[in-house]
C-alpha cells in the first residue's frame, strides 16, 4: 500500500491511498464468505459455493464493491497513522481508480488539527478587575434570604415595581378577540418583564379593579407579529413584607442562632462568589490573550457542522418551521441571520480554543489521573441533579467519556499557562493567581475547582 498526503489548507488534507490487488487476497476471501452466506446456489450449502461460481451468479462488480467497501476503513486508518495525522472529523472518501486485478485507489479529504506555534507564556500580560469587599452584596444576600420567607399583603395603593398582581388580560387585533392572548387571574410580579411587552408600564400605578389599554406586538399564534390592543385589569395588588433581620429570623432561616453569625456566613459566601468570579475572569482573559498570541487556523468544515448541530438542538421541533423560528428570535430582539452568525462565531471560538489547549497539553505532557476524572464526573452529576452512577452510564452510552477527559486535561493545561502569565489589577499591581489556581500540581486542582465554581455560579445566574 502506498499513501500520500496533500495539504489543501492549514486545516484540511487530501490523503491518497493506492492498494495493489496482491494485498487484497484476504479481503476477497472475506467478501466471498460474506456474499456466499447471502446467496442460495442449488447444489451447495449456504456459504459453501465456490468463488468462481459465486462471481458468475452475482457478477464481478458486486464482489469488487464488497471488497472495496470493507477494505477502505482499515487502509485509511493505516494511512492516518503512517502520516501521524490528527484528524478532527469523518473523511469524505472517493474511489478514484479501479483497475481489476491490478490496483485500486481512493482519496480521503478530512479536517486535521493544524500546526500551532505556542507563544512564550511569560510574555503575556492581562488586567482584571479585583472586587472590593462589599457590604452591599452581603445585604443583598440577606434580603434575598428574607424574601424567601416573606409574606404577601394586600394594599389599596397603586401598583409599584416589585408588587405581586393578579391580572386579567384581553387582546384584540383589528377588533377581533385573540383567545390565545387572553387570560384571567394571572399572577405577575410587576417589573419582571416576563409577559407581554408594555404590560409593566401599563399596570404601574393601577389599583385593584382598575384597567388600562396598551398596544403590543404578539409573538406567537395566528396573529404573530401583529399589533394587538391589550387590556389589563388588575384584580389585586399585594406587596411582599420581609421579616425583620434579627436573631429570631436567623434561627428560622438558617442553622445559626444569631444574626451576626448568619451575616458572617453570608460574608464568606459573598467572598467565595467574588473569588470564583475573579478566577473566571482570569481564565477568560488569559485564554483570550493566548488565542490572540497564537495563530490558530479555523477548520471551517468542523465549525459548520458544530454550528448546525447547535442550531438544531436550540430550535428543536421548530427546526423546519421558519415562521416560528423567526418569531422566537424577534421576541429576543435579533434576526435569524444574526443568531446563526453568532452561533457560528461561538462554535469557531470554542473549536479554536480546544485545538489550542490540546497543543498546550501535549507540549506540557499534561496527564489526568483517575481521581481527577472521577471528581469532575461527580461535579457534573451534581450539577445536573443526577445519581453519579446513572450519569456515568449515560455518558458512556453517548460516547462522551472521552470528551469529559479532554475537558479536564484542557483545564489543567490552561492552569499551567495561567501560572506563567502576568496578571495585574486595574491599579497595576500584580495579582497572585496561586490564591485561585495554586502552583504546580496544586494549580491543576485549583483550576478544576475554580472552573467548576464558576460554571456553578453561571448556571445559577
Amino acid at each position: 500500500m502506498k499513501s500520500t498526503v496533500e495539504q489543501l489548507n492549514p486545516t484540511r488534507v487530501k490523503v491518497t491511498v493506492e492498494v495493489p490487488f496482491a494485498e487484497l487476497e484476504p479481503d476477497f476471501d472475506k467478501a466471498y464468505k460474506a456474499l456466499a452466506a447471502q446467496v442460495n446456489i442449488p447444489g451447495f450449502r449456504k456459504g459453501k459455493a465456490p468463488a468462481k461460481l459465486l462471481e458468475s451468479r452475482i457478477g464481478r462488480p458486486a464482489v469488487l464493491e464488497q471488497v472495496i467497501n470493507d477494505m477502505i476503513p482499515a487502509r485509511y486508518s493505516e494511512a492516518v497513522e503512517e502520516h501521524d495525522l490528527k484528524v478532527l472529523a469523518q473523511p469524505e472518501i472517493e474511489v478514484t481508480k479501479l483497475e481489476d486485478n491490478d490496483v485500486v485507489e481512493f482519496t480521503a479529504e478530512v479536517d486535521v488539527r493544524p500546526e500551532i506555534t505556542l507563544p512564550d507564556f511569560s510574555s503575556l500580560e492581562v488586567t482584571v478587575e479585583v472586587p472590593e469587599a462589599d457590604d452591599a452584596a452581603v445585604d443583598a444576600e440577606l434580603d434575598n434570604l428574607r424574601a424567601r420567607f416573606g409574606t404577601l399583603k394586600g394594599v389599596e395603593r397603586g401598583a409599584t415595581k416589585g408588587d405581586f398582581l393578579s391580572v386579567d388580560l384581553a387582546a384584540t387585533v383589528d377588533g377581533e378577540a385573540v383567545e390565545e392572548a387572553s387570560t384571567e387571574g394571572l399572577s405577575y410580579e410587576l417589573g419582571s418583564g416576563t409577559l407581554v411587552e408594555g404590560l409593566d408600564e401599563a399596570a404601574e400605578g393601577l389599583k385593584a379593579g382598575e384597567s388600562k389599554e396598551f398596544t403590543s406586538k404578539l409573538v406567537a399564534g395566528e396573529y404573530a407579529d401583529k399589533e394587538a390592543v391589550v387590556t389589563v385589569t388588575v384584580q389585586t395588588v399585594k406587596e411582599r413584607e420581609l421579616p425583620e433581620a434579627d436573631d429570631e429570623f436567623a434561627q428560622m432561616a438558617s442553622e445559626f442562632d444569631t444574626l451576626d453569625e448568619l451575616r458572617a456566613d453570608l460574608t464568606e459566601k459573598v467572598a467565595q462568589q467574588a473569588k470564583a468570579g475573579l478566577a473566571g475572569e482570569i481564565r477568560d482573559k488569559v485564554l483570550e490573550a493566548l488565542l490572540e498570541a497564537a495563530d490558530v487556523p479555523t477548520p471551517e468544515g468542523l465549525v459548520e457542522n458544530e454550528a448546525h448541530q447547535q442550531l438544531h438542538q436550540i430550535f428543536g421541533d421548530a427546526a423546519h418551521n421558519d415562521e416560528m423560528i423567526n418569531s422566537m428570535l424577534e421576541a429576543e430582539g435579533t434576526t435569524r441571520e444574526e443568531f446563526e452568525a453568532e452561533t457560528k462565531d461561538a462554535a469557531a471560538r470554542a473549536i479554536r480554543t480546544q485545538l489550542l489547549l490540546d497543543v498546550v497539553a501535549e507540549d506540557a505532557s499534561t496527564e489526568v489521573s483517575q481521581e481527577e476524572l472521577t471528581q469532575h464526573i461527580l461535579f457534573q452529576a451534581q450539577r445536573y441533579g443526577m445519581d453519579p452512577n446513572q450519569f456515568v452510564q449515560q455518558i458512556q452510552q453517548a460516547g462522551q467519556l472521552g470528551s469529559l477527559f479532554a475537558d479536564v486535561r484542557r483545564s489543567k493545561a490552561l492552569a499551567d499557562v495561567i501560572e506563567k502569565v502576568t496578571v495585574k489589577d486595574a491599579q497595576g499591581g500584580t495579582v497572585d493567581t496561586s490564591e485561585f489556581f495554586g502552583t504546580g500540581e496544586d494549580a491543576e486542582d485549583e483550576s478544576a475547582e475554580a472552573t467548576e465554581a464558576t460554571d456553578e455560579k453561571n448556571s445559577e445566574d
